[in-house]
């Protein structure tokens, strides 16, 4: 059952996969089969990999691996100079920003303190109430320190700049944002963007913390999900 469970994804549904393959056959009568309305085993594991590999081929290379390391690193030389001789606390933007934030901050020359943090905004439908949702915190206390915000991508910009907000509240010494993909096409609510690694045009991408249906996170590169 827990297969085809709409939360078991990522590495945690591969696992059970592997594990129930290597089991014994009651378990493809009790659980795979019954549960998929398959025939066989055989016939399960038929079409689930052949959405796999459908998959995998709609995913075009937008930006290389190699361009988006040049480019992470011009960032972080950038933020270098801007904050020569001070410290920066980098605040990454759970989830997809992890992958971003600390390849930027390993190429940072000055001192930096790493905090992450995870918002959603809410409201009826898919509109905003203009609240943002801290569901994990800082742990840090930002109050007159050099904050640099790093986000993977920038969209509509709705619950970015409700996030901006709540951190411009603790009255840090001052606020950046750094984004290494920005889709100004999308852009809903204006948000002010200080470091910017590329901008794309309004296509759905993966890879580098970006996902789909929490997948392909883990992709050294920019992907576009061709139709």
């Amino acid at each position: 059952l827990l297969v085809k469970n709409p939360y078991m994804k990522g590495s945690a549904r591969s696992l059970l996969l592997k594990w129930a393959r290597s089991n014994s056959e009651w378990i493809w009568k009790s659980a795979l089969l019954s549960y998929s309305g398959m025939n066989t085993p055989e016939e399960y594991w038929r079409l689930l990999f052949a959405e796999e590999k459908r998959m995998n081929g709609q995913i075009k290379v937008r930006i290389s691996e190699e361009e988006v390391n040049a480019r992470i690193a011009g960032l972080a030389a950038q933020i270098s100079e801007d904050f020569r001789g001070e410290e920066v606390v980098a605040v990454g933007i759970l989830r997809g920003g992890v992958y971003f934030c600390t390849e930027l901050t390993k190429r940072l020359t000055i001192p930096v303190i790493l905090d992450f943090i995870e918002a959603s905004s809410y409201g009826e439908g898919t509109e905003s109430s203009g609240q943002v949702k801290i569901t994990k915190d800082l742990i840090e206390d930002i109050e007159g320190r050099n904050v640099i915000v790093v986000e993977d991508i920038i969209d509509t910009g709705r619950t970015l700049s409700l996030l901006l907000e709540n951190l411009r509240a603790r009255r840090p010494k001052c606020l950046k944002l750094c984004t290494l993909l920005d889709k100004p096409e999308r852009r809903v609510v204006e948000v002010p963007v200080d470091y910017n690694g590329f901008q794309i045009p309004n296509e759905f991408v993966v890879g580098y913390g970006m996902d789909y249906a929490q997948r392909y996170r883990n992709l050294p590169y920019i992907g576009v999900v061709e139709a």
